[in-house]
């Protein structure tokens, strides 16, 4: 069965990260995403990236962009594409005279994606940067880390994936669907500091309303909080807690063998949630995770266990999902999210060459 995107077709120019990304979830549910390669050496179209995730479901070209031929071939390809999504700096389509001027000349329709760190304009947008710099500037990996501890970044799932290919995937169906409507296309400027931003409204809406003190370790999502925090077990492994509203709470009070103790029913008392995650800590460790699965497994105390990437796709819940899926001997997360009437295919690693 076709999915949702079906009928959507999309040029993707090579890149790392957010780019393939963005291109790797439209591709999942449909749509016909043409990644345009460097030539590989030994002249064997379609060899490489095969064992990369970001990569599936792709058909792929291998086009030399400093070749006249291949700028005309890449022409033709765009006056029958929905869209294309290029990550490369400002000014380097242009030079290759794959502009947006020149695009949008051949297919006035064209919904033109460009996928950078900094965005187009602005003093920083020439520069060099990873997912690190970017959230760092966008005031998000300020809020990440343990109290008096260093900034800690989440490996680079908000800049590259959450704030740049995601954002760039929202943006582009964004822009086919006004194009279906209006009959014009336009370029999508998608800056990785920018989508940072905005994974964190919420954490501004709590800073604009005092809610946030603008440190890290010591706010009710950031780890200051005991009721919402990992702990370590017994058998040096990790469970993850989040007991916020009241009801909640008391489950995890009452599971734990904490509620006798008087000075946890002052629960948003955040003078005092130092004292009371050590005690929460302290009591943890006590027992192994897989002690405390059976004892909190099936509540709404909302609790899961740390699971390894080894581990999770055999969780039951991630099993009679089918979170995870294999292919070519690689586990891989299953396409998301689920239609019912347009289900995704089975993701497939390995790249179908174009002649």
């Amino acid at each position: 069965m076709a999915g949702a995107l079906d009928g959507l077709t999309v040029l993707e120019f090579a890149g790392i990260g957010p780019g393939p990304f963005a291109c790797m979830m439209l591709a999942d549910h449909g749509a016909r995403v043409i990644r345009i390669d460097r030539p590989s050496k030994g002249g064997r179209v379609g060899d490489a990236g095969n064992r990369d995730i970001l990569n599936r479901n792709r058909v792929r070209i291998e086009l030399d962009l400093k070749d006249p031929a291949a700028i005309a071939r890449i022409r033709e390809l765009v006056k029958e594409a929905d869209a294309i999504i290029e990550g490369y700096r400002p000014g380097v389509m242009e030079r290759l005279g794959l502009g947006p001027d020149v695009l949008l000349a051949d297919n006035p329709r064209l919904v033109y994606g460009r996928m950078t760190g900094w965005g187009q304009d602005g003093p920083m947008a020439p520069l060099a940067g990873h997912d690190i710099n970017y959230i760092a500037l966008a005031g998000a990996l300020h809020t990440y880390g343990q109290a008096g501890g260093k900034p800690q970044f989440p490996v680079n799932a908000v800049g590259d994936f959450g704030g740049g290919g995601m954002v760039m995937a929202f943006g582009v169906l964004a822009g086919v669907l006004s194009a279906q409507r209006t009959g014009k296309g336009q370029v999508i400027d998608c800056a990785m500091v920018d989508g940072a931003a905005i994974l964190s409204a919420m954490t501004w809406t709590f800073f604009g309303n005092g809610q946030w003190k603008d440190e890290r370790g010591v706010n009710l999502l950031d780890g200051g909080a005991h009721f919402y925090d990992t702990y370590q077990t017994s058998d040096d492994k990790w469970i993850a807690l989040g007991s916020i509203e009241p009801q909640f709470y008391a489950l995890l009070m009452e599971k734990s063998g904490l509620g006798a103790d008087p000075a946890f029913a002052a629960q948003h008392d955040q003078s005092a949630w130092p004292a009371l995650k050590a005690k929460v800590a302290a009591m943890i460790a006590t027992k192994t995770r897989a002690e405390w699965e059976a004892i909190m497994d099936g509540t709404d105390i909302c609790f899961a266990p740390v699971l390894s990437l080894k581990e999770a796709p055999h969780h039951p819940h991630n099993a009679a999902r089918g979170t995870f899926v294999e292919d070519g001997g690689m586990t891989m997360p299953a396409p998301a999210p689920r239609f019912t009437g347009t289900p995704a295919a089975a993701p497939k690693l390995a790249s179908v060459p174009l002649d």
